[in-house]
């Protein structure tokens, strides 16, 4: 079996050469590797492998025909012939947001292996070599992302915007890939640079949130660099457009079709060159570095014996009532902090639960000012932190010491309740409450005092829904399931999920309409959740 990847390359071998790359040690190391991505499932393909064959195949490159349907979006704006400064900023900011996200999600453990250097460091395989095999490894994926978002805007482009508009995409797009991945990578570096061991693992964890958090509103800041006057869009240039990368990539489209030249388009233009060639150039010279430094990953020598507060052991005592679901409280905390393939997947997600808010809070400043909206009732978009809560409270069923479950079946243990209690519990205060702690605190600066009760409320509808998806989602014991095996699900459970979030929305809002509504709300949602927690758990040992 061989791969095209390898046979296009095969046509380079005297480039690689010249640049003192042992081409056939490269080649080999791809080969394995491409050979081993067919048993890793990405994060948006959502279907089990079954069949006798389904361990051959390339589960990511299966599931592009999905980038394929999203990419369909971004026809309108290659096809317009209006603003190129505007639509190509809308195209490269979907594509940017779409790439980081999946290079964050589905290649961090790539980017962050430390395998490669113990098991094929040890033989004579050259750094550079090593390092190229896995930087092309990483392109290629990208690039087949990019060519499966983008394949239907750049058959459109060629037709409706000429062959030169086609040529000029094909490039930014490569530079857009090479400005991704070096990015994320020298981000890492330097966290590589001056930490160590466990502390760096939660420090590229919180890294992860950050990137997300820059990425999405990266690209509702686009938007906000025109303004559409009597439905013609009109461009500000400012100093601070100079940090949106999407506005650099498609200067270049307004200077060629609309033969705009001035000062901004030029500096524009030169950057999309510039940054992306010059920040590849530092990644190769500090690629050796990085593996170096990414050795630390494996340094577990630090504190790890973590002196147990009295607070942790009060809160314990104070949230569980019986000796089964301490147990399996502690061990479901001490599971979500320390292991790092857990907090690799989730914490990217908990990016967006606190970004989604924030993102309707947004699109509504677009028709007022702050004093206005504020004096209405779109606080109840809070609720909206709690979109990504199904997906959260699935990832507790995973884990990379999956093998070990066999002591859920040891243990004896008649009844599953303590055990899915223990674990909700820890979710609720590990992941879910400082999460709407922030939001709340945020809500609570910009509304005043007036929406306290309203946040309670909140508070309480969320815990309700969070025993609603454990209920409606399958059943399975905390993190007994390897991370590369994906569960068939219900395609409308999560629409179905995210219309009840809407229905809890429209509740309150009613609520809001009546004297004292909002208290009377409250008792509800406080027997409710009694009731819910009471029952939503007695699940029997099968």
């Amino acid at each position: 079996m061989d791969f095209k990847l390898l046979k296009i390359l095969d046509k380079c071998k005297p480039l690689f050469q010249r640049m003192d790359i042992d081409y056939e040690v490269m080649r080999r190391i791809l080969y394995i590797k491409l050979l081993l991505d067919g048993r890793r499932v990405p994060t948006v393909f959502g279907n089990n492998k079954k069949g006798k064959d389904a361990d051959d195949k390339n589960m990511f490159l299966r599931s592009l025909w999905i980038y394929l349907l999203m990419g369909l979006i971004l026809l309108p704006f290659v096809m317009m012939k209006n603003n190129y400064l505007f639509q190509m900023s809308i195209v490269f900011g979907i594509v940017m947001f779409l790439v980081m996200t999946s290079l964050i999600s589905d290649f961090s453990s790539v980017l962050l292996d430390i395998r490669d250097r113990s098991i094929i460091g040890s033989r004579p395989v050259g750094r550079k070599t090593l390092s190229m095999a896995k930087s092309i490894h990483i392109l290629y994926y990208m690039l087949a992302l990019t060519a499966a978002l983008v394949g239907p805007a750049l058959v459109a482009s060629l037709f409706f915007q000429g062959p030169v508009f086609f040529l000029l995409f094909i490039v930014s797009l490569i530079l857009v890939n090479i400005f991704c991945i070096v990015l994320t990578t020298l981000v890492y570096f330097l966290v590589l640079r001056f930490f160590d061991g466990e502390k760096l693992k939660d420090i590229i964890n919180y890294i992860q949130i950050i990137l997300s958090l820059v990425v999405m509103v990266g690209y509702q800041l686009i938007g906000r660099m025109f303004r559409i006057v009597d439905l013609k869009i009109d461009f500000k240039p400012g100093w601070w457009q100079y940090l949106i990368p999407p506005i650099w990539f498609s200067a270049p489209f307004q200077m060629l079709k609309k033969s705009e030249i001035n000062n901004y388009f030029i500096i524009f233009s030169a950057m999309t060159v510039i940054i992306p060639l010059v920040s590849l150039i530092i990644y190769i010279r500090l690629m050796p570095l990085f593996e170096k430094n990414l050795q630390k990953l494996g340094n577990n020598n630090g504190n790890r014996v973590k002196r147990k507060r009295k607070s942790e052991g009060l809160l314990v005592k104070l949230l569980c009532h019986n000796k089964e679901e301490k147990i399996f409280y502690s061990f479901s905390m001490k599971m979500m902090k320390n292991e790092r393939s857990f907090k690799l997947k989730v914490y990217p997600t908990i990016g967006f639960s606190l970004i989604f808010p924030f993102l309707f809070l947004f699109q509504s400043l677009q028709g007022s000012g702050i004093k206005e909206l504020t004096q209405g009732k779109t606080y109840l978009f809070i609720y909206f932190c709690g979109i990504m809560l199904p997906t959260l409270l699935m990832m507790t069923r995973y884990s990379e010491s999956y093998k070990a479950s066999w002591i859920y079946k040891a243990l004896p243990i008649g009844n599953l309740k303590s055990v899915y209690q223990g674990t909700i519990k820890a979710f609720i205060i590990r992941i879910f409450l400082p999460v709407y702690a922030i939001e709340a605190a945020v809500f609570g600066v910009l509304y005043g005092t007036r929406i306290i009760p309203d946040l309670f409320a909140v508070l309480l509808n969320l815990l309700i829904f969070s025993i609603l998806c454990f209920l409606l989602l399958d059943k399975k014991l905390p993190f007994s399931i390897a991370f590369n095996t994906t569960q068939q699900t219900n395609s409308g459970m999560g629409i179905a999920l995210i219309f009840l979030l809407v229905v809890q929305v429209g509740l309150h809002f009613i609520a809001t309409l009546f004297a004292y509504g909002v208290f009377i709300y409250l008792c509800i949602s406080v027997i409710i959740l009694i009731i819910l927690w009471e029952t939503a758990f007695a699940v029997s040992h099968s």
